[in-house]
Order: C-alpha cells, then structure tokens, then sequence
C-alpha cells in the first residue's frame, strides 16, 4: 500500500519521489489537513477503498497512513 500511496503522490500531486520516504510526514511535504482531503478522495477512486476521513493528519508519517488505508481496505474486504 505504501507504493500506491506514494505513486499516488507522485501522480496526482507532483510531489518528488525523493522526498517521500516511511519516515516522511505530511508536514514534511508541505501538505495540510485540506489536501489529506483531497488526497484521501484520490485514494479512494483509485483505489476502490472507502477511507475514514481520520485516516490521516499532516504529522502522520506516510508509512502510518499507508498501514491506515491497507487496515480499512483489509477490513472491507473482509465484510
């Protein structure tokens, strides 16, 4: 889920690749709770996969909101 997250970054958002990283946060990138909005939308179109409107804060790390959206779209699929 990672590389889709950061694909989707990468893709929709031009944010550079080498900027994204686990570790990253969305501050980091300079992204704030508007654009996680925007960004969790996304997400969801792309990735078929309904996504809590918390599923993620700018001081989350990339990686955090990775394992966020892989546990909802597990949780779907399980339902």
């Amino acid at each position: 889920m990672y590389e889709k997250l950061a694909d989707i970054l990468v893709n929709h958002f031009q944010v550079d690749r080498s900027a994204i990283s686990p570790d990253a946060t969305f501050e980091d990138l300079e992204m704030d709770s508007l654009f996680l909005v925007e960004l969790l939308l996304v997400v969801e179109k792309e990735l078929g996969v309904k996504v809590d409107d918390d599923a993620a804060t700018p001081r989350d790390t990339i990686g955090r909101a990775a394992e966020v959206i892989a546990a909802q779209a597990d949780a779907a699929a399980a339902s």
